[in-house]
Order: C-alpha cells, then structure tokens, then sequence
C-alpha cells in the first residue's frame, strides 16, 4: 500500500514519467449538481508567488478557480496548517536540505523549506480568493511528526481527516479537485477520493505544479491509472 502512496514522493525517473499525460475525459460540457463538490487545495501566500516554497504561476490558478466556483452549490478548501519544527521542514534534519528526502515511519518523505506554519501570513488563504460560499475549510498537516498533502488522509495512510466521511454524509458522488501543488497535494488528494469511492475530476488549468524531477509527469501517469478524469475548466458549464 506505501508503494502506491509515496511514489510521489520518490521522485523517481522510471519509465511512467515519460509518458505523454493524454487526457482520458473531454467533456462538452459538465454541469455540478447538489452531488457534487469543488475542493480548493491550498490556495495560500506560501505558495503563491513572494511565498517560502512558491509554485511557479501558482497565482494564475486564483481567477480560473474564482470563476469556475460559482458553478458550485458545495465548496469545500484546505489549509496546510503546519507546527513550527514540522517533521517535513529541512531545517528540522541536520544536513539536509529542501526537496531532498528522508525515510520516516510512515515512508518517504520529500523535505521542504518551513511553509504554512499555524498562525502565520504565509498559511492565510489568498486574500484573492472570492468563495464567500465556500462552506468548509479543512486544516492539514497539524500534527508534528507527520506530513499530510492529502486532503482525505495523513501521509500514513491511515489517519483521517474527515473529509469523506463529511462528504458522504452530504451525499456527495462527484468531486473536482483544484490548486496547488498538482504534483503533490491535489495529486494526493484525487487518488484518495478515487480510493473513498468517488468520482473525481481534476481541472488541469485551476492547478500549477512544482515538478521536482519529474514529479509531474509521474502525478498524471498515477492519476490516469486510477480513473481520475482531466478536464478543463471550460468543460465546466457556468452557472445560470
């Protein structure tokens, strides 16, 4: 089971990274229903540009998910919400630096300059979101010794957020996934909401990714063995 979740992780430059990450849904046109949910990964001034581990374009992702929200009844964001001395920050392990990566409990663990600690500007949603009816917002990553890009489950695998539970409990059947890192947190994400049971969807231009070595590409490689779906968002159809 690790070897499916932190193969991400690994950075690895195996043979699936290579492959051309062709789209396996175009959509005329999809319209949201009370069924389903747009999730907002991490839109926060850490990953934006100015911010301590910034994604490059992260900030063009702002007005494509601002406008692509309206279609949605049911928005749901999350928050990277880190301690200080976070088990994933470099400068937590002696000679280590950013993006290198360290064997933990759970698996492996890439290592990144401190971001998103509690409190902090640098962990505030983007002032330049406009979801006033956004209805959630999940906090992750709090706990020290254990890294969490998923929005469903912790990087153990095992400890839950919530989320499913909460979305089931919504009757939630179709989930579109949006923000930042492609390649990292909303990739984790949309392979555990395939894993929970739903439909998933990730709207290629609403993300901007890292791509550390291949990451990327690996990201859409994994995604489309999983049956997630990439679509625009103008495959989206506007709200009335």
């Amino acid at each position: 089971m690790l070897d499916r979740r932190y193969i991400l992780a690994a950075l690895g430059t195996t043979a699936l990274a290579t492959l051309a990450p062709t789209a396996l849904f175009a959509a005329a046109s999809i319209k949201p229903d009370d069924a389903s949910v747009l999730l907002v990964i991490d839109v926060q001034n850490c990953f934006l540009p100015g911010g301590s581990l910034a994604v490059k374009e992260g900030e063009q992702v702002v007005p494509v998910i601002n406008k692509m929200a309206k279609a949605f009844s049911n928005v749901v964001m999350t928050q990277d919400w880190h301690t200080p001395g976070h088990v994933s920050f470099a400068s937590v392990h002696s000679g280590k630096k950013p993006f290198e990566t360290v064997d933990l409990p759970y698996g492996k663990q890439v290592l990144w300059p401190d971001h998103c600690v509690q409190g902090t500007d640098g962990a505030a949603l983007s002032k330049d979101l406009a979801i006033p009816h956004a209805e959630l917002i999940i906090r992750k990553g709090f706990h020290k010794d254990v890294d969490s890009y998923s929005a469903f489950l912790e990087a153990d695998g095992k400890t839950s957020t919530g989320l499913a539970g909460y979305l089931k409990a919504r009757k939630i059947k179709r989930v579109f996934v949006a923000g930042l890192a492609t390649d990292f947190c909303v990739a984790w994400t949309a392979l555990d909401a395939r894993k929970a049971g739903f439909e998933v969807y990730v709207v290629e231009d609403a993300c901007r990714g890292i791509d550390n070595q291949g990451s990327l590409a690996k990201a859409w490689a994994d995604m489309a063995k999983a049956g997630v779906k990439r679509i625009q968002s103008a495959d989206i159809a506007a709200s009335a």
